[in-house]
């Protein structure tokens, strides 16, 4: 497995849709961490960052666990994730 996963990260709240580099071998609740550190200055400080978000497959709604690392579960190139 390569060290980077590319996904498809959708955001509801802003009714956005991004392709997204994620480290491999990073745990989810990191991943989950830095989007939402990132977000508010995509969006011009519109989006805030709460701490309650999760990631969550597209197309099954599997919520992933925060201390899974992305490398052992099914997220892979092309994968759609929701951040919520």
């Amino acid at each position: 497995m390569n060290n980077k996963v590319l996904v498809n990260l959708y955001i509801p709240f802003l009714e956005k849709k991004y392709e997204v580099f994620l480290p491999a071998n990073k745990k989810i609740g990191e991943i989950i961490y830095l989007i939402g550190k990132t977000l508010p200055d995509i969006t011009g400080g519109y989006y805030e960052y709460k701490q309650v978000e999760k990631l969550y497959n597209r197309l099954n709604g599997k919520e992933y666990q925060v201390n899974e690392i992305i490398k052992n579960t099914n997220i892979r190139n092309g994968t759609e994730l929701i951040f919520m």
